[in-house]
């Protein structure tokens, strides 16, 4: 855990996103949401359970170096489905899966925050090394803001 903070305060001076949703009430009065005509894109889905689509939005922060040439992404969930009590479990919970049209992000650094007991929030981090990997992110994170009707905002608008 110490690695993790280290990093998060070497890369907290840039700029700080955010994916919200406009019926949350955490919206900033900066926040615009966008929309979009264009046609119907395939969906971008979150999945802890492979196969089945996590239907909760997370809060999603992003940071990146100052040399832009690595970062990471923090995703919050509060009360995701899949810690929901059920009879008979859903399967194996093996990390975060993010899917698109280009294929798949993974991350297995998945944490959960208990609370009397009971899981609340589910937090997941996702390292981008290079450049390339940033642009990635920010591919899948406009089409899950689409395919969720999201508004992408920076902390700075």
């Amino acid at each position: 855990a110490s690695h993790r903070s280290t990093m998060v305060a070497l890369l907290l001076p840039c700029a700080v996103f955010a994916l919200l949703h406009p019926h949350t009430g955490r919206v900033p009065r900066q926040a615009r949401v966008v929309m979009s005509d264009a046609p119907a894109a395939p969906p971008a889905e979150i999945q802890f359970i492979r196969g089945i689509d996590e239907p909760v939005v997370p809060d999603i922060k992003l940071t990146r170096s100052q040399d832009g040439m690595t970062g990471t992404a923090t995703f919050i969930f509060e009360q995701p489905s899949f810690l929901e009590a059920t009879v008979e479990p859903q399967g194996e919970i093996t990390g975060m899966f993010m899917l698109d049209k280009e294929g798949e992000l993974k991350t297995t650094e998945v944490t959960a925050k208990f609370v009397n007991g009971k899981p609340r929030t589910v937090e997941a981090f996702y390292v981008m090394r290079d450049p390339e990997s940033w642009d990635r992110m920010m591919r899948f994170l406009e089409r899950y803001a689409d395919s969720h009707g999201l508004g992408f905002t920076g902390a700075g608008n």
